[in-house]
């Protein structure tokens, strides 16, 4: 009776364990990756669905009829809450970066031609015509939920925040259909929730290494992440080579003064335990200025892993969690 009551709480616990599933699709301008555990089928197709389209109706700036393609065109809208979680988010980031980080800062990236062959559509004696329209304090969301602009002309986009946020909303979406572990992948950024079962051990991702030849990929650094979220921003497939000098620079916008300046960081990785955060400083890391960044670092005690180019070498800071040694 003894041996037939151990087998039958071994076929219990064999049926009720946590069965691997996996998702694959196209949202939001790039593509997605769930790894998820579960007792019962997680059926995440409809419920992903809806999820972006809330979030494309709500912050896609390429939807004309998005809440904020109308708030751009000068419309007065009530937006949901997840627009007021992107704007509350983003001013915090925005202070902590001392405006670094702003999602107003797109229109001069468009007048600069960021990421053309030249910059020569704009130049900066035009940058205070401009300037007036960049500034995250220039906005405010009263208690309605409508949006106030100093300047009608200012636009807001948040595409370098909206990813990291999509990743922790869906998450959330996991958890509530009781999935305690899993991995995200949305456009290379990354939430995980407990571990890999079957492997037993943490969730292990990796982050690409920028002197990879073109067209190829190669990891230069591995990490472990348990419920963890990395974000990593990087445009060292677009670095520009200066003609006198001979070294690699990105250029990017300073929100500040509104000119373009090249900057020396090639790519940006931060852990944080939200991925919107971690999209965020991210982003902001790669426009700072290096020594900038570095002090930020120090005083949020960020995990940071940042690559930048010192001549035609690439080096690294690493801090927090990347400081130890890749399993």
């Amino acid at each position: 009776m003894k041996r037939l009551f151990l087998l039958l709480l071994l076929f219990a616990s064999c049926k009720n364990a946590p069965t691997r599933q996996q998702y694959t699709g196209a949202a939001l301008g790039t593509t997605y990756s769930i790894i998820a555990y579960a007792d019962e089928d997680l059926e995440l197709d409809q419920s992903l669905s809806e999820l972006f389209d809330r979030l494309n109706q709500s912050m896609s700036t390429y939807h004309p009829q998005s809440d904020i393609s109308k708030i751009n065109r000068g419309e007065r809208v009530q937006v949901d809450s997840l627009f007021r979680f992107m704007f509350e988010k983003s001013a915090e980031i925005n202070i902590l970066t001392s405006g670094y980080f702003d999602p107003t800062v797109g229109i001069l990236v468009d007048a600069w031609g960021f990421g053309a062959e030249s910059l020569n559509a704009f130049n900066a004696t035009q940058v205070d015509s401009l300037l007036q329209f960049v500034g995250f304090s220039k906005l405010s969301l009263t208690d309605t939920n409508e949006l106030v602009k100093a300047y009608p002309g200012i636009r807001i986009d948040f595409n370098a925040i909206a990813k990291g946020y999509a990743l922790d909303l869906i998450a959330d979406l996991l958890v509530a259909k009781n999935s305690s572990n899993f991995l995200i992948e949305l456009g290379g950024e990354i939430v995980t929730k407990g571990i890999n079962l079957d492997s037993l051990t943490s969730w292990r991702v990796g982050i690409d290494d920028p002197q990879a030849k073109e067209g190829e990929r190669s990891i230069t650094r591995t990490i472990t992440l348990t419920d963890e979220s990395m974000a990593t921003s990087g445009n060292y497939r677009k670095f520009r080579i200066d003609s006198l000098t001979g070294e690699r620079y990105v250029h990017t916008i300073n929100p500040l003064t509104g000119l373009a300046v090249p900057s020396s960081v090639l790519s940006a990785s931060v852990i944080a335990p939200d991925c919107a955060t971690a999209d965020a400083f991210a982003t902001a890391f790669m426009t700072m200025p290096l020594e900038d960044s570095k002090r930020l670092i120090a005083q949020e005690g960020l995990s940071v892993f940042l690559i930048y180019a010192d001549g035609d070498d690439f080096e690294t800071i690493q801090t927090g969690k990347f400081t130890v040694a890749s399993e």
